[in-house]
């Protein structure tokens, strides 16, 4: 057996061993229990139930490694913006607005993310632009 990858958004603070992390884990021979308790520890001082992207590296022995991400950009999108969800199937129909300043700030958080932040804070920047206008965003200056 090699060593595997899994991917999962777990809310930070709140690991529990029911689903997603459970049977995510428990299907490759983890014990959920000691991966929830060492990522509620790592997650202590983030916002409690904040969407944690997170890596979770199982060797073949059952022991386990994870690296965690910044909330997905979406999630940042409408938590500045003030709205629930985008715009769906109504494609190209406006749910609200953003500046680019947030844009701009959303791309900071992100290029914290050792993969994007090589990418350089401009083309992270065109990324949440076009995140944001698939949500329904109309972005202004």
């Amino acid at each position: 057996m090699s060593t595997q990858m899994q991917k999962i958004v777990v809310p930070a603070g709140k690991a529990t061993p029911t689903p997603p992390v459970g049977p995510a884990l428990g299907a490759r021979g983890v014990k959920a229990m000691d991966f929830c308790k060492e990522f509620n520890a790592r997650t202590a001082h983030l916002q409690v139930s904040l969407p944690t992207p997170t890596l979770i590296t199982i060797n073949p022995d059952r022991t386990f490694s994870f690296t965690t991400r910044t909330p997905p950009t979406s999630y940042l999108l409408k938590k500045i913006s003030g709205i629930d969800k985008g715009s769906g199937e109504a494609m190209g129909k406006n749910v609200g607005q953003i500046s680019l300043k947030h844009i701009y700030e959303i791309a900071k958080i992100k290029c914290r993310d050792d993969d994007l932040g090589a990418l350089g804070e401009e083309r992270v920047a065109r990324g949440v632009l076009g995140t944001a206008r698939s949500l329904g965003l109309e972005v202004v200056p």
